[in-house]
């Protein structure tokens, strides 16, 4: 309201051409409806400052590139990326051997984009609820009602049992099947073949192949020159309450359960409705409007719900650079920390981000983490004095130098892609 009173007198004072300067977009997370009658605040503040007549804007990192359309005027969307990317390679040793990561699937293209500009690995972080024991009583109240279903149908077609034969017969496939010993006796095997082309199956006589296919030595060499290390590049994790616990954690899915289960009627238990009506998706089953991954914090935070978490990428004795466009709840990079060092084995963690917003006392949440060993972010939205200096872990870059250029380059008609470009020093 106050950069609109501000528009409006430069208005009432003749000016010739107003620009806002924007650091920190407001209310840029609102960029799309998030439930049915939501609004898109985003868009609203971009009507209204055209109506009070702004003719440019320059702003730093939006949430969502596509936001500069909401605008009837240039938009210049600056980086931070430069700036940050500078920091990386005067202030932490051995950068040439971190890895780049992302915090959510969302956040990949910003993650490959600074990865790219140091010639860095990448990897992700992904979050999912873990449906392993929430099916259990989904599975028994089914279970129950098929048996109720079926138990007249098998009351009336009975039939006499049937005398099993001495010698089990030899199934085709992967059922059974049948070698001989060297007396020549049949043995039976039921043990599922662990390769399709194992000794056991090749055939006595030496067989043909085909013109336009390939023979059995050269799918061995395949096979021999497989490596399966990308396979263990994937690491996965339990996350409780929004930090990682072990293995033999009690599950919290699981013990709601084993509460609820009794001998009664399943449907008067408390998960049925949740199972005949199952979470809904917003917009009929739309996933553009559903809640993003960046505010699933309190989410994870659920005592009820245990989430799986997965890292994608080889961390092991390596620097980690988590990076987000802002840092608003902890828990999402709290999770990630842990992820990447008790999981990944990481060595040293650095959150980045460009917009420091620092939400209730997340910085305090984020300077207690043992796994986070630096914050660092801008300072286009103000960070209160007394709050930074409680956070030895926190950096701030200053922004200034990059819109006080972005301003003379607007004024004077120069261009503005100069700002974009990494500059090595």
């Amino acid at each position: 309201m106050e950069l609109l009173i501000m528009i409006s007198a430069c208005n009432g004072g003749s000016a010739n051409k107003i620009t806002a300067v924007l650091p920190y977009f407001p209310y840029s997370r609102q960029s799309k409806k998030k439930s049915h009658r939501g609004a898109i605040t985003a868009r609203m503040l971009a009507n209204l400052l055209g109506v009070a007549g702004v003719k440019h804007v320059i702003t730093v990192d939006l949430h969502a590139s596509q936001m500069q359309g909401f605008f009837k005027c240039p938009v210049d969307n600056l980086h931070a990326e430069p700036l940050i990317a500078r920091w990386i390679r005067h202030n932490v040793p051995n950068w040439k051997e971190a890895v780049v990561v992302s915090k959510n699937a969302g956040g990949t293209k910003r993650v490959t984009s600074l990865a790219d500009a140091l010639k860095l690995n990448f990897g992700m972080v992904t979050t999912e609820k873990n449906r392993k024991g929430t099916n259990m009583t989904s599975s028994m109240i089914m279970h129950q009602l098929d048996n109720l279903d079926r138990q007249p149908v098998l009351e009336t077609t009975r039939e006499p049992p049937t005398a099993r034969p001495s010698t089990p017969p030899a199934a085709p496939g992967r059922a059974a099947r049948i070698r001989t010993d060297a007396h020549g006796s049949p043995q039976f095997s039921s043990a599922p073949r662990s390769h399709p082309r194992s000794m056991e199956d090749r055939p006595t006589t030496p067989t043909q192949s085909k013109p336009g296919d390939g023979s059995v030595d050269d799918d061995e060499e395949n096979d021999a020159e497989y490596d399966d290390r990308r396979a263990h590049e994937v690491t996965h994790g339990r996350l409780v309450q929004g930090h990682i616990v072990d293995d033999d954690y009690p599950s919290p899915a699981a013990s709601t359960v084993s509460g609820s289960v009794q001998g009664d009627d399943p449907m008067t238990m408390s998960h049925a409705s949740s199972f005949f009506a199952p979470e809904p998706h917003a917009l009929g089953g739309s996933g553009d409007a559903a809640p993003e991954s960046d505010e699933e914090d309190e989410v994870l935070k659920d005592p009820k719900v245990e989430h799986m978490i997965t890292l994608v990428g080889d961390v092991k004795n390596r620097a980690v650079f988590i990076v987000d466009d802002m840092i608003d709840k902890p828990n999402s990079w709290i999770a990630a920390a842990e992820t990447v060092v008790k999981k990944g084995r990481a060595k040293k963690v650095y959150c980045m981000a460009t917009h420091g917003v620092f939400g209730g006392d997340s910085l305090d949440q984020l300077q207690a983490c043992e796994c986070i060993d630096t914050i660092l972010v801008t300072n286009s939205f103000p960070i209160p004095e007394d709050q930074a200096k409680r956070c030895p872990k926190l950096v701030v870059l200053d922004l200034s130098f990059l819109l006080a250029e972005a301003i003379r380059r607007n004024h004077y008609g120069e261009s503005i892609s100069p700002l974009y470009q990494h500059i090595l020093d």
